[in-house]
């Protein structure tokens, strides 16, 4: 059985993780910034259909963990793709290659936050 409180909590570190408000949180899983606000107070429970969209819309969030706290968020399984990325995930601690680029070469270094930077404008940022 899910603890709504313990939901609540997790859907509001992903919001907070993303840097989104309610109302755009909202938008990008294609709900009303009503049913985002019911369920952060607690007044509603999630349905199966609000899950999903969440899933869909932040493949890095599990559903193991967004259900009941197990696991990892963000996904440490889950690669970054793009099809103009040249870059790949090799381990759980984020070392990166990216092609022949020379510009770090010690290896043993940890990634402190990845940027990705979309053609609109737009960017995410992630913290291993």
């Amino acid at each position: 059985m899910i603890n709504s409180a313990e939901f609540t909590e997790r859907l509001q570190k992903v919001i907070d993780f993303y840097s989104e408000t309610a109302s755009s949180f909202a938008e990008k899983i294609g709900v009303q910034r009503s049913s985002i606000s019911h369920i952060l107070s607690g007044r509603n429970k999630p349905s199966l259909d609000f899950v999903m969209k969440v899933l869909h819309a932040y493949p890095e969030v599990e559903l193991y963990w967004l259900m009941n706290g197990k696991g990892n968020f963000p996904s440490e399984t889950k690669i970054l793709e793009s099809p103009n990325s040249n870059f790949s995930k090799t381990n759980t601690k984020a070392k990166l290659s990216f092609g022949d680029s020379d510009s770090h070469s010690n290896t043993n270094s940890e990634i402190e936050k990845i940027v990705i930077f979309y053609k609109d404008g737009t960017f995410k940022s992630y913290t291993p």
